[in-house]
């Protein structure tokens, strides 16, 4: 398959555990742009939103957002507030096709209840951010996407599969 994919999508809802599997799945080179951000300033997240702050972390996000959509035959991962910046949901356009990874916020709850490398969910109540964090982006997520595939109960492999049967159906209809 030609191009680039790129998985937006709320924390947990399976962009980076899906991306490695359909690059695998696709001989593409998989990235993920969090990774990137951490592997470029030596520090986890969490230390960038606790130093940077968010908008300092957002910077960085949209700087490396650019630089990897212009490469060729990757998966890129995207993280879950990407998509908050205009000119990052314009470089996702503009450089692949843009597969929206939507779950429920219970799913997501559940998939991200313990990890501590969330800064957004390091609240009191982190279920209801999740769910103020998924009304705010949902539209954003839908606008940029090419494709939505809903992600709850399903295993990695049969989401993947499922995924390619999906984009091998639509970018054969754009022919």
């Amino acid at each position: 398959m030609p191009g680039n994919f790129f998985l937006v999508g709320l924390m947990g809802a399976g962009k980076t555990t899906v991306g490695r599997t359909l690059a695998r799945s696709t001989g593409k080179t998989f990235l993920d742009s969090d990774h990137e951000i951490e592997a470029r300033t030596g520090v986890r997240i969490p230390t960038i939103f606790e130093m940077e702050g968010e908008g300092g972390f957002r910077a960085r996000e949209c700087a490396v957002i650019s630089e990897l959509t212009a490469m060729q035959d990757i998966v890129l991962a995207t993280g879950g507030g990407a998509v908050l910046n205009p000119e990052n949901r314009a470089a996702l356009r503009r450089g692949g096709f843009v597969i929206y990874l939507r779950a429920s916020v219970d799913d997501l709850y559940q998939r991200t209840a313990h990890d501590k490398n969330r800064p957004l969910l390091q609240t009191a109540n982190p279920k209801a951010r999740l769910a103020e964090l998924f009304e705010a982006r949902d539209p954003l997520y839908r606008e940029v996407a090419d494709l939505v595939m809903d992600t709850s109960r399903q295993t990695v492999q049969h989401l993947t599969h499922q995924l390619i049967l999906q984009l091998e159906k639509t970018l054969h209809a754009h022919r």
